[in-house]
């Protein structure tokens, strides 16, 4: 079995630190948990390949296409692996929940995300998403220039604690057959957490 980890962002130095990049944030975090030395380029993407064990192996892409054709890297990988979209996981911000909130759910609407949208088109909606609050703007804060700022010192601690989270657990959300009991336990061992 192959799975495939995205995280969505932008490339280029100056979105590192915003809010829409919070899941090439949470694709590095991983690369260093695994101790993943080189990386390759493929289908738009860099790219990380680990085997988790004999059966299992994962593959983590940030897409380099920009947000908006996300879902091009997406797909030229389910294709190449033959990796159906209920193996993907796909790891994003979300202005529609307070910033350290994080839900997980199996397909869905892309609720205005441009990079979901994207993947939808590409690969259909079947695929789990890791949903990482990001908070709405305030005072008439633009969308698309809320996402593109960078997160205040602050608010940087919540989400390293959000991604250490995601980090620490991705492993319950790698096996096969992913059911809505197996979310809920992910999910409730984020809520019960000191």
């Amino acid at each position: 079995m192959i799975k495939l980890i995205v995280g969505l962002g932008n490339y280029g130095p100056k979105y590192v630190k915003t809010r829409h990049n919070i899941g090439f944030m949470a694709i590095n975090q991983l690369v260093e948990y695994f101790d993943l030395k080189t990386f390759n380029k493929r289908y738009d993407a860099i790219y990380y390949e680990i085997n988790l064990s004999k059966d299992t192996k994962i593959i983590l892409i940030m897409p380099q296409t920009y947000m908006n054709n996300s879902g091009v890297a997406v797909q030229g990988f389910c294709r190449f692996f033959k990796i159906p979209a209920s193996d993907v996981i796909v790891i994003h911000d979300d202005i529609d929940l307070e910033l350290g909130k994080i839900k997980v759910k199996i397909g869905g609407g892309h609720g205005g995300h441009n990079g979901l949208k994207s993947v939808d088109q590409h690969i259909g909606a079947n695929y789990l998403r890791i949903r990482l609050g990001v908070g709405k703007p305030q005072n008439d804060i633009n969308v698309a220039d809320y996402v593109l700022n960078n997160f205040s010192m602050a608010d940087s601690i919540v989400v390293n604690q959000m991604i250490d989270f995601i980090v620490d657990n991705i492993s319950d959300l790698l096996g096969a057959n992913i059911t809505l009991d197996d979310i809920s336990r992910f999910i409730s061992k984020y809520s019960n957490k000191p």
